[in-house]
């Protein structure tokens, strides 16, 4: 997802709405007219970008602005994770089995967009599966909201970067306006992001494609998302046909870690006289060239490809990338990285991670469910079950030692 800080989205909310008490002070001394005045001014920039007064009028007569994104646009995180917790909730047992059932049942979609725009399905489906849970969440009303509340509300109040909400509300009356979608259609995450794999709206105004047929782009329908994503990967991430992501390699002894700056480009040979090998012995990918990223001492090592940062641009985390190709990695069917993580353990299986929401539910910790998808509700329940069962650690994280004491029980 990018947003103000990289160019298609930054901001899936799964928290719910956060109070902004002591928030709208901050807000108010920089708006220049009450909501309603700025609304009517703001009608001549939309009527500029080719926006007709009547879809002008339909869109943003007697909109209330949705003044919650406003705490959650200044929200810190709300959980920190060591990158093995990070990779362990995304790469799940839950979205490996269900990347799998999606790329049984799309197979001829995935293969469609293979042949037009190179990008492999299973990068496509890691992505998917790391946006919307393949979908899952785009009908979750504490996740998603109607967009044009929050941007509005953001492009009339949020001082930082208003010039940047300003543009997405008018790409999203450009949308409504092109008769892409109604209003009342445009549900996303509390910054504008939309469908399956959680378009702003300048993407879908941009970069999104008609890859059904029906005469529209539409990020929540799975062929033009997918499509438009591919679309996105090899236009604006630089995309490689036919090359991997890179390969999880093994450093040697005495390694000088200054060479592992994510930054310097190499040759494989290069790397090869260097010492490195592959973690699991076979012989190297093919890959024209690549970086290497060692994220922990004494852990994993990568040598990245352009396509590893072909995905990093639809969102500049590292560890957001690594997840992605990751999962997709295990959906096609190989295995765990070689090499653990210092400090890290194994991911719980599907029924673990069941059986830790149930039993959080019987002790009165909502986890919104029993799907073993770990979600925010969960999250914050095994963090208030640590809480309240004086564990070494609240961090929301569900493991090992969360299901030994709560098998043990309060």
């Amino acid at each position: 997802m990018t947003g103000p800080r990289s160019n298609r989205r930054q901001f899936l909310a799964f928290g719910g709405a956060l109070t902004i008490a002591g928030l709208l002070p901050d807000y108010a001394s920089a708006r220049q007219a009450p909501f309603e005045q700025w609304v009517e001014s703001f009608r001549a920039r939309a009527l500029k970008r080719g926006v007709s007064d009547a879809t002008y009028r339909r869109v943003m007569r007697g909109l209330k602005p949705d003044t919650t994104v406003y705490a959650l646009d200044r929200a810190q995180p709300e959980f920190s994770e060591e990158i093995w917790q990070y990779l362990n909730r995304r790469v799940s047992d839950w979205r490996i089995q269900a990347g799998q059932e999606r790329r049984r049942q799309h197979a001829a979609l995935l293969t469609r967009i293979e042949r037009e725009y190179g990008v492999d399905r299973d990068t496509l489906l890691g992505l998917w599966g790391m946006e919307s849970a393949f979908g899952d969440v785009m009908d979750n009303r504490k996740v998603m909201r109607p967009i044009f509340p929050a941007l509005a509300a953001l492009a009339w109040g949020e001082p930082r970067r208003r010039r940047y909400w300003e543009q997405e509300l008018l790409n999203a009356l450009v949308i409504v306006e092109r008769g892409w979608a109604n209003p009342d259609q445009m549900v996303g995450s509390w910054a504008g992001a939309m469908g399956h794999t959680q378009w702003m709206p300048e993407v879908w105004l941009n970069i999104g494609i008609d890859f059904d047929g029906d005469g529209r782009a539409n990020p929540f329908t799975i062929p033009d998302a997918l499509a438009g994503t591919a679309r996105y990967l090899v236009q604006r991430g630089k995309y490689r046909r036919g090359e991997p992501w890179g390969v999880e390699v093994r450093l040697p002894a005495k390694f000088n870690h200054r060479y592992a700056d994510r930054k310097t480009v190499r040759k494989l040979d290069a790397w090869r006289k260097m010492g490195i090998v592959t973690a699991d012995g076979r012989p190297f990918p093919k890959l024209a060239s690549a970086r290497l990223w060692s994220p922990a001492a004494n852990g994993p090592a990568f040598l990245l490809g352009q396509n590893f940062f072909a995905v990093r641009s639809y969102n500049p985390s590292f560890n957001y990338a690594l997840a992605i190709v990751h999962l997709g990695d295990r959906v096609r069917g190989a295995g765990a990285f070689v090499q653990s993580f210092p400090g890290g353990e194994r991911a719980l299986s599907l029924s673990e991670i069941q059986e830790v929401q149930r039993r959080l539910t019987a002790l009165g910790f909502d986890t919104g469910g029993s799907d073993g998808r770990v979600g925010n509700m969960t999250m914050r329940a095994v963090r208030d079950f640590q809480a309240k069962a004086g564990l070494s650690r609240t961090d929301g994280y569900a493991g090992l030692e969360v299901l030994g004491r709560l098998r043990k029980g309060l």
